[in-house]
């Protein structure tokens, strides 16, 4: 089952989630949210654990526990919702591109 974690202290670690979710069972991953351009945490983590009935248990007990001083959420992680091939515009992507008469047009390479 994949765990979704929320609101961790930006100085927990992959294996401090290991660690706090080893202690109801197996744990196959546990991965804290980086942020690409600083390097730092988001906030936020996923672990995955194989066996259900371990991971229920661990939601039911982590989920408003204080850890590093922040109380954080446990829940099951929604699959991703698919964002499409957009760049932020209605268009579906794409570069505007300026042209030799100061006309804009949405233009893709």
């Amino acid at each position: 089952m994949n765990i979704y974690i929320s609101n961790l202290s930006f100085n927990v670690t992959d294996e401090d989630l290991q660690d706090y979710f080893a202690e109801y069972g197996e744990v196959s991953s546990a991965k804290v949210i980086m942020d690409k351009f600083t390097g730092k945490s988001r906030g936020f983590a996923f672990v995955e654990m194989p066996d259900d009935e371990a991971a229920k248990k661990a939601i039911q007990e982590l989920d408003g526990a204080s850890v590093d001083g922040r109380t954080i959420g446990v829940s099951v992680a929604k699959p991703r919702e698919d964002r499409g091939n957009g760049g932020g515009n209605k268009g579906g992507g794409g570069s505007f591109q300026r042209r030799g008469n100061n006309n804009y047009s949405n233009s893709r390479y």
